[in-house]
């Protein structure tokens, strides 16, 4: 049976809060530097529809949103 591929993650940015769409699965996600360290790190259960990223980051960062085996990646601007 052909499988679907996932469909990626609706966030929005503001400043260092991201919202998320209602109805969300539970993500972990990951913000890493440009040497790839993990600068912070959260989980965003289903019932948070807000996460706020610490002020001191500032910059651009990689973010990964990783559900069960799926990872979701892309670039963030702090």
């Amino acid at each position: 049976m052909p499988k679907s591929p996932a469909t990626p993650p609706t966030v929005y940015q503001e400043d260092n809060t991201l919202t998320f769409v209602a109805d969300h699965p539970e993500y972990v996600l990951y913000i890493k530097d440009e040497d790839e360290e993990v600068v912070y790190s959260a989980v965003v259960t289903s019932a948070e529809t807000e996460v706020t990223l610490p002020s001191y980051l500032s910059g651009t960062y990689e973010i990964e949103l990783v559900m069960g085996n799926r990872l979701f990646t892309g670039w963030i601007d702090l």
